[in-house]
């Protein structure tokens, strides 16, 4: 009978003992399930997601608009009157080569080909600015205050696109792209701020009274 109390006694220290470290795994595996489960999303998520081939749709529309933009900035150029908006289109023309370059480096920094899908907002500005070069008459400062209007509609609609594109390669992860764009934008608004200094120190008053 006292071996039976002594057996008993060492299966249940035996028992007691061993509880503890079910327990302990039991925990391991729990933390280690709810650890996965709260883990961020992958690349390949993101790269499969709707928002990044909005992303991506967004990024060709803009590269489109930024090549012929390039080639229709030097109609204005050479329809402008005065001196300060040559130049300030001028400017924009470089900047605007620099903004393919910088489209070209976001379509590399998250692995994708450099496509440009015909963008119909920017190639419908680009008709009507051809029109009002059309409609105006040469050398005067009321086609310098078409020219600005263009000009600036072209401006707004990319000072939208690229605000849009930042926000969304920043909500999908996309460091690189997100200082490639800012670097568009920001270039992009001062331009449009110059376009307004031109009109309101160069253009709009003698373009007030030249006859039609």
């Amino acid at each position: 009978m006292v071996v039976d109390i002594q057996n008993n006694i060492k299966n249940y220290l035996i028992m007691k003992t061993a509880t503890p470290t079910t327990t302990k795994a039991k925990s391991a595996t729990a933390k280690s399930t709810t650890s996965k489960a709260s883990s961020p999303e992958t690349t390949e998520d993101v790269q499969d997601s709707a928002l990044n081939e909005l992303f991506i749709d967004e990024l060709k529309d803009i590269y489109w608009a930024e090549k012929h933009l390039a080639k229709a900035l030097p109609k204005m150029i050479k329809g402008a009157t005065s001196e300060e908006l040559k130049t300030a289109i001028q400017n924009h023309l470089t900047e605007t080569e620099n903004h393919i370059v910088r489209v070209e480096s976001v379509f590399q920094s998250i692995g994708e080909k450099a496509v440009a899908v015909k963008c119909e907002a920017m190639a419908g500005l680009l008709k009507e600015a051809e029109e009002l070069l059309e409609e105006t008459e040469k050398g005067t400062m009321t086609r310098d205050v078409a020219i600005i209007s263009a000009a600036q509609k072209v401006e707004h609609y990319e000072i939208a696109s690229y605000g849009t594109m930042a926000t969304l390669a920043n909500v999908l992860g996309y460091a690189e792209a997100v200082e490639l764009l800012n670097a568009n934008l920001a270039e992009e608004k001062n331009a449009d701020s110059l376009l307004t200094q031109v009109a309101e120190n160069t253009v709009n008053t003698p373009a007030k009274s030249e006859k039609k």
